[in-house]
């Protein structure tokens, strides 16, 4: 069992856990049909770090990330974001959770066409029925590019551009952590660079925790830390790696 902590700290800082998993373990199914996806998981991350995770098919990266965003309750273990503790978590009240303090982006921007740029940005603050801090928005906007399309609707951007709106959707209402489940997948290389620049600028600039899982060593590159995993369990790590060793790593897992 491994525990790694990647840490955001400065000179004038204070350190700020944003996420923490102890001993976290998942099953699935009883007696023959028991399959294992995570063993023990320990993980420790800092405000303001980016991190990807990777690991062949079947090792565990999206049960770590659903686990870790509350969108899946592990078998075992304890699961910390921001402090508060959600494993234990009442359906109900983890819902509510996950939308007031954890930000999602996936492959699918999943916006709603009905509505323009500032709408769906603003849309979990209106569903909480919490009040839009006007600053913050043009703040967010400003950041993603996008301050002058926000009369927009998604039909009328492109794909990078639509995906830009969903982090800044999924910033608005400052989580503790943004989860991304291949949040490039679907866009060609130039726009999937200006959207992982864009995360590793939350991280940097806004204290932003970023967790991603992702298959491309290219995408990984753009993290300050890549974990790694195998058969549910630590197999690694790499900090500042280029795509040839992050490649190289997967290679020696059996991933190519």
């Amino acid at each position: 069992m491994t525990s790694l902590s990647l840490d955001a700290r400065s000179a004038s800082t204070p350190p700020a856990e944003a996420l923490r998993l102890e001993k976290v373990t998942k099953t699935y199914g009883s007696g023959s049909g028991r399959v294992t996806a995570l063993r023990g998981i320990d993980l420790v991350l800092e405000r303001g770090t980016f991190t990807a995770i990777m690991g062949p098919s079947g090792s565990g990266k999206s049960t770590l990330l659903h686990c870790a965003a509350g969108l899946d309750v592990p078998t075992g273990g304890s699961v910390r974001l921001g402090g508060t503790e959600i494993s234990g978590m009442r359906a109900s009240r983890l819902s509510t959770f996950r939308r007031d303090h954890v930000g999602f982006v996936f492959q699918a921007y999943n916006l709603l066409p009905a509505l323009d740029v500032e709408d769906n940005v603003t849309l979990p603050l209106r569903l909480a029925r919490r009040r839009v801090d006007a600053e913050w928005l043009d703040f967010l906007l400003e950041s993603v590019g996008l301050a002058d399309r926000r009369g927009r609707r998604p039909s009328e951007l492109s794909g990078g551009q639509q995906q830009r709106v969903a982090i800044a959707r999924a910033l608005i209402t400052r989580p503790h952590v943004v989860f991304g489940d291949e949040p490039t997948g679907a866009l060609d290389s130039r726009s999937g660079k200006q959207v992982l620049d864009l995360l590793a600028h939350t991280a940097a600039e806004l204290s932003q925790t970023v967790v991603m899982v992702t298959h491309d060593p290219v995408v990984a590159s753009h993290a300050q830390r890549v974990i790694f995993l195998a058969d549910g369990a630590f197999a690694g790590h790499l900090d500042g790696a280029t795509p040839a060793q992050i490649s190289d790593r997967m290679g020696a897992l059996g991933e190519w």
